[in-house]
């Protein structure tokens, strides 16, 4: 259901990112940096540090222009130019919160590859079960999603303005889950 709201809070966000660290572990991708997509991947990436210190890098994409209307295509607001040789060769870890277009994603990885990575592994905590405007290209091998949910709105704790609300609401949200699938 397109109006239905998906809610996330906090502890569900570091467990998430707990689990996505263990998947790394598991899978021998050992990153040398990570790569933070503003504004949504920040705290994910700063969790990740967390399991695996490493580095971070931020970067700002938009589909946003500064009077808030939507743009046919990404753009970048804030790069990593500077650090470009901290990216040579290594294995980059590319974090944001959902893979709903991929075209931000996307857009972020071909940034990247200009900069002769190793390798690109792609992290998010949500990938929306829907068609994608773009896909990766050939280069990205890793790709792990937390979760994989329908064409929801996602509401995250960082937009919250009552984050006892948005906690209580994404508990009410799971129960009505849970009654739905016995």
């Amino acid at each position: 259901m397109k109006d239905e709201k998906y809610y996330v809070s906090y502890n569900t966000v570091h467990n998430l990112v707990k689990g996505l660290a263990q998947k790394l572990i598991d899978s021998s991708f050992n990153p040398d940096v990570i790569v933070a997509i503003g504004s949504g991947g920040f705290i994910p990436a700063r969790i990740m540090k967390t399991f695996i210190n490493r580095p971070i890098y931020a970067v700002g994409i938009s589909y946003y222009g500064v009077d808030k209307k939507h743009k046919n295509y990404p753009t970048k607001i804030q790069w990593i130019d500077e650090v470009q040789e901290q990216i040579r060769g290594k294995k980059v870890l590319l974090i944001d919160e959902v893979d709903d277009t991929r075209a931000t994603l996307a857009y972020c990885v071909g940034e990247l590859l200009k900069y002769k990575p190793e390798e690109i592994a792609v992290l998010v905590l949500q990938n929306k079960l829907k068609e994608k405007d773009v896909n990766f290209p050939p280069e990205i091998k890793r790709y792990y999603p937390a979760q994989e949910i329908g064409d929801l709105w996602i509401k995250y704790p960082w937009d919250a303005d009552d984050i006892e609300e948005h906690t209580k609401l994404e508990k009410a949200m799971l129960e009505r889950q849970a009654s739905r699938s016995k």
